[in-house]
């Protein structure tokens, strides 16, 4: 999933992101992608449903996501271009072109999943594969990172919140051993300071008598 340009100023309008546990014989959860009115699609909340195997096994068995409902000229997911038709001359009108585009809304047009009677070839199978368990990575990133910690990403605080506990934890093990290393220098000066004492002092002088 990768957020475009073209995608940030709908996904301003997003408001909130809820998580749903399945209830019953079903298995897996559901994201919610809840947005106020824009202008760039009808639906007020976006979905993307994750049927799993059970719940201990991370295993899917079905992706099922929001249809979004897009005004007139604003789908995010197609980019319209203009070609100039091969024949016709230079005077040819040029011909309008839609081709898909990446998009973080692609998210809620999962890979489907073929019915048991129908056979993969073993190339169309990893694909499928790859593609399952990449979808499903994202979705459990949102689910388990995202919205526990949807505060902290609104205030743009959910980065320097991770780096700052790496830092503490670099912090806390330099000092430890910079601890060590004191130790380990006080002892040897500790030891040297007996030594030089002891080759320091002269042994008493012999009196005659």
């Amino acid at each position: 999933m990768q957020v475009k340009e073209q995608d940030q100023e709908a996904l301003s309008h997003l408001q909130d992101v809820t998580c749903d546990v399945l209830e019953g014989d079903e298995h897996g959860f559901r994201l919610n992608f809840h947005f106020q009115e824009n202008p760039f699609f009808e639906n007020t909340v976006l979905s993307k449903t994750y049927r799993m195997a059970d719940d201990e096994e991370p295993m899917v068995e079905g992706l099922e996501g929001t249809e979004i409902l897009w005004k007139p000229n604003q789908c995010l997911t197609m980019k319209t271009y203009k070609k100039k038709p091969k024949r016709g001359g230079p005077h040819a009108k040029p011909v309008k072109k839609t081709e898909p585009c990446e998009s973080f809304f692609n998210f809620f047009s999962p890979p489907e999943i073929p019915d048991a009677a129908e056979e993969l070839d073993e190339e169309e199978a990893e694909q499928l594969q790859e593609a399952l368990e990449e979808d499903y990575e994202v979705g459990s990133v949102i689910r388990d990172k995202l919205i526990p910690q949807a505060v902290l990403w609104y205030t743009g605080q959910a980065q320097g919140y991770d780096s700052d506990y790496e830092e503490d934890e670099e912090d806390d093990l330099s000092g430890s051993e910079d601890e060590e290393n004191e130790d380990s220098e006080g002892s040897e000066e500790g030891e040297d300071g007996e030594g030089s004492k002891e080759k320091g002092e002269k042994p008493p002088e012999c009196k005659e008598q």
